[in-house]
């Protein structure tokens, strides 16, 4: 299998991000079962966290709007449930990360997360 790697712009979307807002969830709430979150690898793969949802992703550097960024596929549970989707994210003039996820046959979301 071969890996792939951030390179060059792409890096400045990989580490560790707070998810600190969601358009369809209060602050309370995405912070359920601990902290949200989303991280992204240099080898980017990645996972995330908020509210009872935990996933793993699949992640390919783009530009979005001239901004580093990343789209990918993800998979994981929800309460126990086995779910699955899509997003994206782009790190914003501000240094901020905020994208949007979907879930397969379900809601999406925008977020925004701050680097830990």
């Amino acid at each position: 299998m071969v890996r792939r790697k951030a390179d060059g712009a792409s890096k400045d979307f990989v580490g560790r991000w707070r998810i600190v807002e969601m358009e369809l969830w209060e602050a309370d709430d995405i912070d359920l079962v601990g902290p949200a979150f989303i991280e992204i690898d240099p080898d980017l793969r990645g996972e995330f966290r908020f509210i009872a949802v935990d996933g793993g992703l699949d992640c390919r550097a783009v530009e979005r709007t001239g901004r580093a960024g990343v789209e990918f596929s993800w998979q994981g549970s929800d309460e126990g449930d086995e779910v699955s989707g899509r997003g994206w994210a782009a790190v914003t003039d501000d240094g901020a990360l905020e994208g949007r996820i979907f879930f397969h046959d379900g809601a999406d979301s925008g977020f925004r997360a701050v680097r830990l």
